[in-house]
This record gives structure tokens, C-alpha cells and sequence, in this order.
């Protein structure tokens, strides 16, 4: 069985779900420390003149604050997101028979970042036609530094196999993985086929939600899993 572990994001890039799909089990790692201009709160859209900041605003009172603990500042974005989103994919190929499932998935009471970026994460995997696990980590009660609640995920999970982010080659302890027969895998983001995007240059790396105005129910065809 094969795992993979990470914080949850604000509406990720289309690779973030090529992780979960390529996984039997998603564990979503939000009892961690929340990071300031990070992913957690934000992600990027495209627009006429590049790209643009997605943000939901939120407070933190402690530089200990994990992610599942902080708050948001203000339901602002509630409102003005789908505003931003009209404004800058209106023209987009399948824009007009997916917006109205879109903007539903703002219609979200909870303050929490966690539960609202989960809330994202769970509709655009439905919509995609993802159908993995999705764990909270913290029903796990994992122990240990950063390589070891990793691997007590695993243990728990009962995997054999952990399938990782290329960015955690940095710190990854491999070696310690392999004592507890767990195989490490490396995501490849690599390949990506470009769609029809507004306005060039191309980019892929933006929200995943810009695919899916693109190609609406054909955006889990340029995942790299199909």
C-alpha cells in the first residue's frame, strides 16, 4: 500500500492531486506548524497580466501555531474569490458549465483553514474522480522528529511503500524508512501536457481550479495518473 503525506494547501496545483491519486492513502498533515506565505492559505490563478494571489486571510498569534489551529481573519474571501475567479475565467473554455459547482464549494460557515482547505480538497478530488483515503494526522497520535512521525504514519497505515514531494530529498531520512521495510518513492512532476489555458505564456504550475475551467470534466485527463 502506498501513502503519501502532506499539509493541506488552498485550492493546490494539479500535481498535489496527482500525489493523492497515486496513492491508496492521503494523509493530510495539518498538526504541523502553519508557515507564513506558504501554500497553506493561498495559491496563485492565472490573469491578463500573469498571475495573481488567491489569499484567504488569517490570524497567528504564536509563531508555534500549526496549521489545524489557525484561524480566519475574515469571510472577505468568500465573497471576493468567486468575484476574482468570474472576473479572470469568464472566457475560459469550460467555464460557464462548471462555475456553478465551483462556486459552491465557497459556500463553507467553518473559520478554520484546515477544514476549509480540506472542505476544497475533497470536492475537486470528487470532481476529479479521485477516490483515495484521506487521513488526518491527527487521529494518527504520531511520534517522534520529522523523519519519524513520517514513518510512524506508515507503520500505522500499514504501508510499504511512501511516496514523496522531490522537495523532501533535502531532509528525508531514506535509511530509516528502509529499517522499517518501507520503500521511499519520488513524485516526478515532470511531463505535465499543456491545455488550453488563458492568456500565455503557459504556466502549470497555478490552481488546479485553472484546469478545471479549461476542461472542465476532462481535466483529470492531464493529470500525469490516467
Amino acid at each position: 500500500m502506498t501513502i503519501s503525506i502532506s499539509q493541506s494547501n488552498y485550492i493546490p496545483w494539479k500535481g498535489y492531486f496527482d500525489l493523492i491519486a497515486r496513492s491508496d492513502v492521503f494523509v493530510v498533515y495539518d498538526d504541523v506548524q502553519y508557515t507564513k506565505n506558504d501554500w497553506r492559505n493561498r495559491n496563485t490563478i492565472k490573469t491578463s497580466t500573469g498571475t495573481e494571489w488567491l489569499t484567504i486571510p488569517v490570524r497567528q498569534s504564536s509563531l508555534g501555531q500549526t496549521v489545524c489551529e489557525t484561524r480566519v481573519a475574515s469571510m472577505i474571501w468568500k465573497k471576493k474569490h468567486p468575484k476574482t475567479l468570474q472576473a479572470n475565467y469568464a472566457g475560459a473554455k469550460s467555464f460557464h458549465s462548471v462555475k456553478e459547482q465551483v462556486f459552491s464549494w465557497y459556500d463553507i460557515e467553518s473559520d478554520l483553514l484546515s477544514e476549509i482547505n480540506l472542505h476544497f480538497i475533497k470536492n475537486i478530488c470528487t470532481y476529479l474522480g479521485i477516490n483515495t483515503t484521506l487521513v488526518d494526522s491527527r487521529t494518527l497520535d504520531l511520534q517522534g522528529d520529522r523523519n519519524e512521525r513520517l514513518v510512524d504514519a506508515c507503520q500505522k497505515l500499514g504501508a510499504d511503500t511512501y511516496l514523496s514531494g522531490p522537495s523532501a530529498q533535502a531532509y528525508l531520512d531514506t535509511d530509516l524508512f528502509r529499517q522499517s521495510d518501507i520503500s521511499v518513492e519520488w513524485m516526478d512532476y515532470a511531463g505535465y501536457p499543456p491545455y488550453e489555458q488563458r492568456y500565455p505564456p503557459f504556466v502549470h504550475n497555478v490552481s488546479v481550479i485553472d484546469l478545471i475551467f479549461a476542461e472542465g470534466k476532462n481535466a483529470s485527463n492531464f493529470l500525469g495518473h490516467r
